[in-house]
């Protein structure tokens, strides 16, 4: 037998009255989204990347290559070279020393500034 509600629930003189809270409740929550809809709100794209920068910095002399290749324009095998240079040629002692490595050019270095550590005046990091 299915669920059926007493008569006396909603009786027919409080069915209008009803009727109108429902209503009233509907023209609110419309105005509401209009409102924000008007302020900035709108549909999120979720599939997007989020816009959020990058705030990853590394020391470029004591970076791992698995530290620097999340880096702009760096991948395992340049990252790889960054470290092997720095083995055999010693510390950078400034950034513009990363055109020596061989694949990065000023346009590279220019990417890779911003999450770059600033060395210290006295030369290369401990």
């Amino acid at each position: 037998m299915p669920f059926r509600l007493p008569e006396e629930a909603f009786p027919p003189r409080s069915q209008p009255l009803l009727a109108a809270c429902v209503a009233v409740g509907l023209v609110g929550v419309a105005t509401w989204m209009a409102v924000a809809a008007r302020r900035g709100g709108g549909l999120v794209h979720h599939d997007a990347p989020p816009t959020v920068p990058l705030a990853y910095t590394v020391d470029i002399n004591a970076a791992a290559p698995a530290e620097l290749m999340p880096l702009p324009g760096l991948g395992p095998a340049m990252a790889a070279r960054i470290v092997d240079h720095r083995a055999s040629h010693g510390p950078f002692t400034r950034p513009e020393d990363l055109l020596d490595v061989p694949g990065i050019g000023p346009a590279t270095l220019d990417r890779l500034r911003p999450h770059l550590r600033p060395l210290p005046a006295g030369g290369p990091a401990p």
